[in-house]
């Protein structure tokens, strides 16, 4: 039996926490949001989030030798792209919640479908239609209630900066599709968090902020949170189907939700509460057209 139908309790729980890793993530960025600029703390996501990934494919015999390349303008592709979403996605956590960032991140799938479609030739489905009308709605009633408050100002450029961020990594993805015939996952995750350093790097000569130790703390834990949860995903999509994990999509939203509340006092908008299920419902049919295919490819 295939390994990824082996051990799904595993990949349930190691899916469950990419997301409470991933959220402390975006909490660690948050916190020092005010303060630090966008570009400082991609600097700083990417460096330390190079020291778990390299252990991790050190344990697995994978680094150095691991890391060669025949597609290195392919990784130039999908590590810039990669980069540009995490300035956006960083661009979007300083201006709105962290639930309303992570939510908006859930347009990814839809963007990954609509793309299938326009770059690789893919059969525009029923599914897919469906997708994308419930995402449209999601991000309609997320957004418009925001536009009548007073805080609009900055929650429009954020609600902006997220759907953008969703864009660029869905492409990012697109790319992976294409270059995972000959590149290990090892090397497509090296390269793109060091395209990203550097591309945070780039942003010293405009000014970044002198580190308190709290902050300084903060920024290395967001690269260790932010390398293990992509080395908690990975584990986790080989050892149970994707199709089997989409559902905890919803658990990973809960935690973005309490850390909203516990650590920032911001409570869940009406907005939020009635985006969620339909921008999951979009997310849910394109996971059920890729399920849908796999099963007719089994008849």
């Amino acid at each position: 039996m295939d390994n990824l139908q082996e051990r799904p309790t595993k990949g349930i729980l190691l899916r469950i926490l990419s997301g409470v890793l991933f959220t402390g993530m975006l909490v660690s960025i948050k916190a020092v949001s005010d303060v630090v600029p966008v570009g400082q703390s991609v600097f700083f996501r990417s460096l330390f989030a190079l020291l778990p990934i390299v252990v991790f494919l050190a344990l697995r015999r994978e680094f150095p030798r691991g890391l060669a390349t025949r597609r290195p303008l392919g990784h130039a592709l999908r590590s810039g792209l990669g980069a540009a979403a995490m300035f956006a996605s960083f661009g979007a956590v300083a201006l709105l919640p962290v639930a309303e960032a992570t939510l908006l991140a859930q347009l990814t799938p839809v963007f990954m479908a609509v793309g299938g479609v326009l770059l690789l030739g893919e059969r525009f489905s029923l599914h897919r239609a469906g997708a994308i009308v419930f995402a449209l709605l999601g991000m309609a009633v997320l957004v418009l209630p925001g536009l009548e408050a007073d805080e609009a100002g900055g929650q429009l450029p954020g609600y902006a900066l997220g759907a953008l961020s969703a864009l660029l990594t869905a492409g990012a993805l697109l790319t992976v599709r294409r270059i995972s015939r000959t590149e290990t996952a090892g090397a497509i995750a090296f390269y793109f968090i060091l395209v990203s350093s550097l591309a945070g790097l780039a942003t010293l000569p405009m000014g970044w902020a002198a580190l308190s130790p709290e902050e300084f703390g903060l920024l290395v834990l967001s690269g260790l949170f932010g390398g293990a949860a992509h080395i908690a995903m990975t584990l986790a999509l080989r050892n149970a189907e994707a199709s089997r994990l989409a559902p905890f999509e919803y658990i990973a939203l809960v935690w973005p939700v309490l850390a909203d509340w516990v650590l920032f006092g911001i409570p869940v908008s009406s907005g939020f509460l009635l985006a969620l299920p339909l921008m999951l419902s979009g997310v849910a049919l394109a996971a059920m057209e890729g399920r849908r295919f796999r099963w007719l490819l089994r008849r």
